[in-house]
């Protein structure tokens, strides 16, 4: 399989880049708008990768990718929060497959009806959000819940490691919501609370104990549908030096009363200022989720999934589920044709050989009581 790799070159690009390039099956093709450097990650990667110039917002988007014979396209160029769907409309033109690594809420959230059509007339598959979040997220939950007969809680933290690589575009779509409104499933309704505010002390099996904050991706939505969740919903984030914890919070609270413009604007100078802080944090990172309900037998129960991720290998997490779904498609494996959220397309089993190849360990707490904040 052809598989074309938008960003090829990029943060998560590369890394998935480096995942594939040692398939027999798939043939690679690093792109984007820097041709030096597609050209010198394909030539690092060998013989089965090319480097090509591709940008995005061109107007021939199809007939590029159908000239160059691509089968799937693996977007992996944002930030997603303000992009349009004109990449996968692309992909859907030249009847190639699509995959994306979007966390942007309406992104995700609002792909399948915008493009499915499209992608069911090509006979196509397209996935958004082929990451953490919603892909591995909801695995996890899968695999914590099945045979409950109720979800009443779920609360997800992320805690991303000091000196693991930081990409500006990551960065400027975490930093879109910093002090703005976000919708929330809290006590069984929907309410708005502050982006990056509301400070919560997060408890960890493998780490130091963070403080953590609201941040708005596309779970926030999906889960208290896709799961009946009677209470809350909650996605928060756990950046290791509290003092940039603390400056977060801070940008938050002056964006949210209009005395500054949106952070995102500074997201290249603050990503610099944030390698400042790293003699003070480590590479160690992961992520919990935690649940609670009622189990099959209709007692109140609990659990908690972690994953720690030591020596700055954390930023492979977002990578694994587009590397596990461009496997399964170039392998010929069956996905369902049109256009869907990452939201079940993989099991937690299939992300553990991938956490084992990096030495990423995981634990799971199982309680009787509810202790999901």
């Amino acid at each position: 399989m052809k598989v074309l790799v938008l960003g090829g070159y990029g943060n998560f690009g590369a890394r998935i880049c480096r995942a594939l390039s040692s398939d027999v099956d798939i043939e690679l093709l690093v792109a984007g708008r820097d041709v030096s450097r597609a050209l010198a990650l394909a030539q690092e990667l060998g013989p089965r990768a090319t480097g090509l110039a591709l940008d995005q917002s061109r107007s021939d988007l199809a007939e590029r990718l159908a000239s160059l014979g691509v089968e799937l396209v693996v977007h992996t160029a944002g930030p997603f929060q303000a992009q349009s769907y004109t990449v996968a409309a692309a992909a859907a033109a030249a009847r190639a497959h699509y995959l994306d690594l979007a966390d942007g809420r309406r992104f995700v959230c609002d792909f399948p009806m915008a493009v499915d059509a499209a992608f069911r007339r090509a006979g196509r598959t397209a996935i958004s959000g082929a990451s953490t979040v919603p892909a591995l997220s909801s695995a996890v939950i899968d695999a914590l819940c099945a045979g409950w007969q109720r979800i009443d809680r779920i609360a997800i933290c992320i805690a991303p490691a000091q000196t693991a690589p930081r990409g500006d575009a990551t960065l400027a779509g975490v930093l879109s919501y910093c002090g703005e409104g976000v919708s929330v499933w809290l006590d069984g309704r929907w309410q708005v609370r502050r982006g990056w505010g509301g400070l919560h002390e997060e408890h960890f099996v493998r780490m130091r104990s963070r403080r953590s904050a609201l941040c708005d991706i596309p779970d926030l939505e999906l889960f208290p549908s896709r799961y009946a969740v009677r209470d809350r919903v909650v996605f928060r984030a756990a950046v290791e030096v509290g003092l940039s914890q603390r400056i977060l919070a801070l940008l938050a609270a002056m964006r949210a009363i209009r005395i500054i413009p949106p952070p995102s604007r500074w997201a290249r100078a603050l990503n610099r200022v944030g390698w400042l802080f790293d003699p003070f944090g480590s590479g160690l990172g992961g992520m919990v989720v935690r649940v609670s309900g009622c189990d099959g037998q209709g007692s109140d129960t609990s659990a908690a999934w972690h994953i720690a991720a030591d020596n700055d290998h954390g930023p492979e997490i977002p990578c694994m589920a587009a590397v596990l779904l461009t496997r399964r498609l170039a392998r010929g494996s069956p996905l369902p044709v049109g256009a869907f959220t990452a939201a079940g397309q993989l099991t937690l089993a299939d992300f553990e050989p991938e956490f084992a190849r990096w030495h990423m360990q995981a634990d799971i707490e199982e309680t009787s009581s509810h202790a999901v904040a």
